[in-house]
């Protein structure tokens, strides 16, 4: 019965997920190559290589930065997506998108632009050229 568990807890340590719970908060620059879970605050900047995840009870004040992304708490900043950005029907999401591939679900709340250039959104920079943003 124990042995399961602890062979679980290795399994997921192995994969370099780190997790701010509910009731924790960070200050500062934050940064990852593993997936990272928030479901408490972050001010300063967040940044991972591989998938973040928002969770509902999450505050966000930073800039946001991960090859994908599901949201369903509050950000407030901009946000960097290379690839697939999920914004849940309990995101609240103030600040500018970019993005390749954007999912929003009805009752999701959003201020902003949303620009889904892949080459801006790999850079994690604002640059258009003339009118080849799409709209959204």
């Amino acid at each position: 019965m124990f042995k399961d568990k602890k062979q679980t807890v290795m399994s997921n340590t192995s994969n370099n997920q780190t997790i701010i719970a509910q009731g924790v908060r960070v200050e500062g620059d934050f940064r990852s190559q593993g997936d990272v879970v928030i479901d408490g605050e972050v001010a300063g900047s967040v940044e991972t290589q591989s998938s973040l995840r928002v969770g509902e009870t999450a505050k966000i004040h930073a800039d946001v930065k991960a090859a994908n992304a599901v949201i369903a708490g509050e950000v407030q900043g901009n946000i960097f997506v290379q690839e697939t950005l999920e914004l849940l029907s309990t995101s609240n999401v103030k600040g500018d998108i970019v993005a390749s591939v954007i999912s929003v679900a009805a009752g999701a709340q959003l201020n902003g632009r949303i620009s889904m250039d892949q080459t801006t959104a790999s850079s994690g920079s604002k640059t258009t050229k003339g009118n080849e943003e799409e709209e959204v």
